[in-house]
């Protein structure tokens, strides 16, 4: 089912940290008329049905996927994830969303051999033999932002959609409407001051690890990637509509 012109796709986002929120999403979804709502798992709020939303975005946290002592809320929304996926809705999942997804999928997750958190080149795994993507304007290589230590193996069913020198699986598509990016595309300016605020910590010395100003200063790159991040989700409003089917 395609989307009726004119109307609205009701967003849902999944918050897990006060300092990572929708960013570039809430701005395209503000200036194109759709609907969005945050579930902050964070302050305890409850996880709505999913009769309630077309799409789910998954965003960030520094927390790991196995961390469910340490959050209690983590194995309800593996649950969660796992029946919307199962109902074949529409999902993104960013950073640790992906993981969450992935690990849904019965993929593992783990430490990668390095951090990676920055501003780094990924490649784009798009060839002829898939020419109806919703990721088709994406370039061959785009700089991309990333604040990550773990990753995880692309699950079963899925397909490799980019690679980047540090992480083998950045980008990956499970059947026509699942998608996990393992980089940030919706960082604005405050989405990454915050998080330098939060996590700065984790800034020392690697050699994927740049310097908060390096973060906080990197222009063209945040504005090009926030460019992509619409040119992507008009994309998928246009092929995948309001419930996920063709």
């Amino acid at each position: 089912m395609g989307r009726e012109e004119g109307e609205n796709i009701r967003i849902r986002c999944i918050q897990h940290v006060s300092f990572e929120e929708a960013g570039g999403i809430a701005n395209w979804a503000e200036s194109r008329g759709h609907e969005l709502a945050v579930t902050r798992l964070f302050a305890g709020e409850e996880l709505p049905s999913t009769d309630s939303w077309d799409w789910l975005v998954i965003l960030g946290g520094p927390m790991s996927v196995h961390d469910e002592d340490a959050y209690s809320w983590l194995s309800e929304e593996k649950q969660y994830i796992a029946r919307a996926i199962h109902e074949g809705k529409t999902m993104i999942g960013i950073c640790l969303g992906s993981q969450l997804i992935a690990e849904c999928l019965g993929a593992d997750v783990y430490p990668n051999k390095q951090k990676e958190i920055g501003w780094f080149k990924l490649q784009w795994l798009l060839d002829n033999e898939h020419p109806d993507t919703v990721l088709s304007s994406f370039p061959d290589e785009m700089t991309v932002f990333h604040w990550h230590g773990e990753t995880y193996d692309l699950p079963n069913g899925a397909r490799r959609l980019a690679s980047s020198q540090a992480c083998f699986n950045q980008a990956f598509i499970y059947g026509d409407h699942v998608y996990g990016f393992q980089f940030h595309l919706e960082m604005t300016e405050e989405n990454i001051r915050k998080i330098v605020e939060n996590c700065g910590s984790e800034l020392a010395a690697g050699p994927y690890i740049q310097t908060a100003d390096k973060l906080l200063n990197s222009h063209e790159e945040r504005e090009q990637a926030l460019h992509q991040l619409e040119c992507f989700l008009d994309e998928l409003v246009l092929r995948h509509g309001l419930a996920g089917q063709d």
